[in-house]
């Protein structure tokens, strides 16, 4: 077996449940899950309705390229969405259909990283998704860490991170809006981080599935193609971002996703996949086009965000150190005892779960920036994220 495999830390999800192995829930509460980030709100009935009136389409091989029309499609949404300008986005040549945005960060890392290159590191926020440290791992490459932390609005210091990394570096991950900090990096920033790819050759990817879960309608998330657009830089050189069906539009089961932008970057990863047998099926792709071409449904969606986050945090702000994240649908409060033994004494107490923040982040330098957080997620129905807040309050009072 591949030897990298033993490299790979357990997954957030595996920690919990042994944190949780002893311990029996109050008997006289329902469960409610603030731990999984999956999406709740229904789909859209007329993807659905898409999906089904094509499952004839099961009969034919799809292409690894997708579609034309699903391309088209993508371009012209992220065209509206970031000010790209007309024809932003070549459909043809920088975007490709993907498996949703966790297999396609996994193996575009794959691809892009040079094993000949025995000091590469991937860089990655700290707390990350897990998905870019163990795909650096089993590409050969040296994860490394770029804390988060509230001094810097939960973004990384970039400025803070030496040459001699940098130099090393053959990727960089960014995730904007964050996981699980909901932070937005802002353009100016992305705009600096690409003078670096510039100035030392790395690749930026940008995973930006949370990018249309945002409070304030008149200003969206700024994304990397955008920033590059405004440098008039519409080669996209060195710039990738990574989207998803998933949370915009509550279909994290259709597996649907895209990665846009450098077109040289792209046409060997399209190369890459070819080999790895990932194409989408026909009726995912069909149902894709119709779900990017409709904004009605997303924005009702972010309208129920916002009425549970208006909802959660007028129950927790008295008691916890709390904050509206910039956009996503994470909270990422501090908690008054560590994060393990808040997240297992709620789970006993109210049979609540969240994810303690140390188990999504990595001690570098005997600091965890995720120490003494924890991450919920609002994803459940008003009714029960209200009822959930009232039970961790209820908690927080007895400590």
């Amino acid at each position: 077996m591949n030897p990298a495999l033993n490299l790979l830390h357990p997954y957030p999800f595996e920690k919990l449940r042994a944190l949780f192995a002893d311990v029996t829930p109050a008997a006289d509460k329902s469960p409610i899950a603030l731990s999984i980030g999956e999406p709740k709100h229904a789909s859209p009935d007329f993807v659905a309705q898409t999906l089904a009136d094509n499952l004839a389409q099961l009969a034919v091989y799809p292409t690894t390229a997708g579609l034309p029309a699903l391309r088209e499609s993508i371009a012209r949404w992220a065209e509206r969405r970031f000010a790209l300008g007309d024809n932003g986005l070549n459909a043809e040549t920088q975007v490709l259909p993907v498996n949703g945005t966790r297999e396609a960060l996994f193996a575009f890392t794959q691809a892009l990283i040079n094993r000949e290159q025995a000091d590469a590191l991937v860089l990655s926020p700290n707390p990350f998704y897990q998905i870019y440290e163990g795909a650096a791992l089993l590409a050969g490459a040296q994860p490394h860490y770029l804390p988060c932390t509230a001094e810097h609005g939960f973004n990384p210091d970039f400025s803070a991170v030496p040459a001699e990394i940098w130099q090393r570096c053959q990727l960089l991950f960014i995730c904007s809006p964050g996981n699980p900090t909901g932070a937005v990096v802002p353009s100016e920033t992305l705009k600096q981080l690409i003078a670096l790819a510039d100035q030392y050759d790395f690749v930026i990817a940008s995973d930006e599935c949370y990018s249309e879960l945002y409070f304030d309608e008149a200003a969206p998330p700024v994304g990397l193609l955008q920033a590059c657009a405004e440098l008039g830089r519409t080669d996209y050189a060195r710039c990738v971002a990574f989207h998803s069906l998933s949370k915009r539009s509550n279909l994290p089961g259709l597996r649907s996703g895209f990665v846009a932008g450098d077109a040289a970057i792209l046409k060997q990863f399209l190369r890459y996949r070819t080999y790895h047998g990932c194409a989408m099926p026909v009726a995912s792709q069909l149902a894709s086009i119709a779900a990017w071409g409709d904004e009605a449904h997303v924005k009702e969606n972010r309208d129920l965000y916002r009425a549970k986050f208006d909802a959660v945090l007028e129950i927790l702000a008295p008691v916890l150190d709390i904050q509206r994240p910039d956009a996503g649908f994470y909270l990422w409060p501090r908690t008054p005892i560590s994060d393990t033994d808040f997240a297992r004494r709620l789970y006993q107490a109210e049979h609540v779960t969240v994810v303690p923040g140390s188990y999504l982040s990595r001690e570098v330098d005997g600091n965890n920036p995720g120490a003494n957080r924890v991450r919920m997620a609002l994803v459940a129905p008003l009714a029960e994220c209200i009822e959930a807040a009232q039970r961790i309050r209820r908690f927080v009072e007895s400590l």
